[in-house]
């Protein structure tokens, strides 16, 4: 039997973790061998008694190859860190997953990719800063990497698909266990063009301790990790440091000073993060290795000997009174609603009402069910 098929034996056991098969692999154990150990062997191998006694009752040629079956039969593609197809990135990095799960195109794993990662909660300014920023990468070619959690992760995803790019969905659970739930139709989206990807066996169910770890594998398939907006605590702030382990670059969007939910990005620029106002801000350290150099923002109707637009806005200007700024502030954290905007500004309800409709002729605001507020 294949080394390969024995480490994916090795980590469908239940009881073996990554650890056990470090022990395993690296202690110079030869892995057909495995097949023929009794219970002092696998001690011998560093194992406990219960993990030994299990794998002398279970762990055999049939036993590997009903599993294989039960995950094929799914749908579900295998990648072990011993086949030649296993993404080089992803083995340069530390703790690189003894084996990976994946549902939709695998040639994507050796894709030029970025990972995009930011609040469950973002506010207006990050939900269209990641649609933005997404746009533009997938048309200079790269993949975009997330863990499809809800907030900027799902953003980003749905960006991805609209723009008809390519992006990568890292599970916290079994790919047979969609978590957020109500995310399962964006997975089956993802899955028709992109990939979904795990390291853990179908029907891993949801756990805390899980989603820290998948962290180092967004980070770990990718060129570097765009921290979209993040609050000081936010999860993401995970995925940085993973990259910064990988070696790895990262790179942060500036938000609202105002706004609690920039705290972590800020903190990231302040450590030598990379500050992104622009797509080309990342774009330009890639230039050379990605496939549609030509799509590039740079590059899309901009002369550079003439000087034009060598760091394009990441919106249209327009212009705005100080007044509208204001709202606009506002808007950016959250929507608003005309109690709130009243109590928060101070004016009157004319002059308010005024500034408002401005704003929505200028296409900056929309008016929402219920007399509420929203940046678009």
């Amino acid at each position: 039997m294949e080394k390969s098929l024995i480490l994916f034996g090795l980590h469908e056991m239940d009881g073996v973790g990554k650890k056990t098969i470090s022990k395993i692999v690296t202690g110079g154990h030869n892995l057909p061998d495995l097949l023929h150990y009794d219970e002092r062997d696998w001690i011998q191998a560093g194992l406990r008694k219960d993990q030994a006694a299990r794998l002398v009752n279970t762990f055999d040629e049939d036993w590997i190859e009903h599993r294989r079956e039960a995950v094929y039969k799914q749908g579900i593609q295998v990648i072990t860190y011993l086949d030649e197809q296993y993404p080089i990135l992803m083995k340069e990095t530390v703790q690189a997953p003894w084996v990976m799960y994946g549902r939709g195109d695998m040639n994507l794993l050796h894709s030029k990719a970025i990972a995009m990662v930011g609040t469950r909660m973002p506010t207006v300014y990050g939900r269209k800063v990641g649609e933005k920023l997404t746009t533009e990468f997938c048309h200079a070619g790269l993949t975009i990497v997330s863990g499809l959690a809800r907030g900027i992760d799902s953003t980003c995803h749905e960006a991805a698909l609209r723009a008809k790019g390519k992006t990568i969905a890292v599970f916290g659970t079994g790919i047979d266990k969609i978590y957020p739930p109500e995310n399962k139709k964006l997975a089956e989206q993802i899955a028709e063009t992109g990939l979904l990807l795990s390291e853990y066996p179908p029907g891993t169910r949801a756990h805390q301790g899980l989603f820290p770890e998948r962290n180092r594998i967004i980070a770990g398939l990718t060129l570097g990790t765009l921290v979209v907006e993040a609050d000081i605590r936010s999860g993401s702030l995970i995925t940085a440091d993973a990259a910064l382990e990988a070696g790895r670059d990262v790179f942060a969007v500036p938000g609202p000073i105002t706004s609690p939910k920039s705290r972590g990005s800020h903190n990231l620029i302040r450590q030598g993060a990379k500050l992104v106002t622009c797509a080309d801000d990342l774009l330009e350290e890639y230039r050379m290795d990605l496939p549609n150099p030509e799509q590039l923002p740079y590059n899309r109707g901009r002369s550079p000997e003439k000087g034009e637009g060598n760091h394009p806005n990441m919106f249209p200007e327009v212009s705005l009174s100080s007044d509208e700024r204001r709202i606009i502030s506002l808007l950016e954290q959250d929507e608003r609603s005309l109690d709130q905007l009243v109590e928060q500004l101070g004016w009157d309800f004319g002059h308010l009402h005024s500034v408002l409709l401005s704003l929505i002729i200028k296409k900056q605001i929309s008016q929402l069910p219920g007399t509420k507020y929203a940046r678009v």
